[in-house]
């Protein structure tokens, strides 16, 4: 058990820094091509981020552990609104933009009442099956959500210095393909050691998949959105969080579904019914306390949610 929990933990270091690597090197290229920092950032670099999903979710669709695609997605969206915005909010109180407000908090919340109408298969009879028709409907999704970002491109620069590095050519293809490889590799070694981790400990994929996987998987969003809230960037620490639970629901399960159709366990409603009520939260935080603002004591009172939200579901395992 020892040696699973080390290659997990192995698996989890290198899916982060294969993301980082894979984001520095594209974006790097795009540079050469003329794109701008802006539409790199809210393209390139937020889909960095969501990489580490998307591979795990990848194997997991492919080796069918249903429990595990469902557990990723839908925990790494509760640790990023509930623990990272928390974390960053009590850093520094959260100041967001007219868009967050009234566009891009609410199309999160439009994407758990998809997946959460998709998955139950309310007008059809697949019981309950994400099916490829539902997929191809999120890549719809995804595709609109992209065509809003571009179309809220400004002149606010998104991209750290490093991301403007001039690097050689080869460099770039170094690091792309080196970063995409163990990506790759790192995918299959969290999923494999999870799985058996999961059967020796006797604990549910879907246990694992919501606390072990989505953590290590949203490890990319933590480190983006608290260095944020430190350098008192709060578009980015807020704007990171929601873009990528958008990203996970619509491109991440799109792909997923694509691999193979995904069995939805009901039981994961009760986490979707969490995350729901914590955008909701969100978004009336907006107007309590100072308008367009996450305050200390609402990202607290996001903290502690997780902190029992999480202990309710290790607790209830046992």
């Amino acid at each position: 058990m020892l040696i699973q929990i080390l290659l997990l933990i192995f698996g989890l270091i290198i899916l982060v820094k294969g993301a980082d690597w894979l984001v520095e090197g594209a974006s790097a290229l795009a540079k050469k091509f003329g794109i701008s920092n802006l539409a790199i950032g809210l393209t390139i670099v937020a889909f960095g981020t969501s990489a580490p999903e998307l591979v795990v979710n990848s194997f997991a669709s492919f080796n069918g552990s249903f429990d595990i695609v469902f557990g990723n997605v839908i925990g790494s969206n509760n640790f990023n609104l509930f623990l990272i915005l928390g974390i960053a909010g009590i850093i520094t109180p959260l100041s967001v933009q007219s868009s967050t407000v009234w566009k891009e908090i609410p199309l999160s919340f439009l994407a758990i009442i998809i997946l959460f109408i998709l998955a139950n298969d309310f007008f059809t009879a697949n019981s309950n099956i994400l099916s490829r028709i539902d997929g191809i409907f999120l890549a719809i999704m995804f595709g609109l959500f992209l065509l809003y970002v571009y179309k809220q491109l400004k002149t606010e620069d998104l991209v750290t210095s490093e991301v403007q590095k001039n690097y050689s050519n080869l460099k770039i293809w170094v690091l792309i393909i080196v970063g995409l490889s163990i990506l790759v590799l790192g995918g299959k070694i969290v999923v494999n050691n999870a799985i058996l981790l999961a059967t020796t400990l006797g604990v549910s994929d879907k246990i694992i998949g919501l606390t072990i996987i989505a953590a290590g998987t949203s490890l990319p969003e933590l480190a983006t959105s608290v260095v944020a809230a430190i350098k008192k960037n709060n578009d980015i620490a807020v704007g990171n969080i929601i873009g990528s639970n958008i990203f996970n629901i619509f491109l991440i399960l799109s792909v997923s579904s694509f691999i193979r159709p995904i069995e939805f366990n009901t039981i994961f409603n009760t986490d979707l019914y969490i995350l729901a009520g914590g955008t909701i939260f969100l978004f009336i935080a907006m107007f309590t306390g100072k308008r367009k603002r996450l305050d200390r004591w609402e990202a607290a009172l996001l903290l502690a949610t997780f902190i029992g939200y999480t202990s309710f579901l290790i607790i209830n395992e046992v």
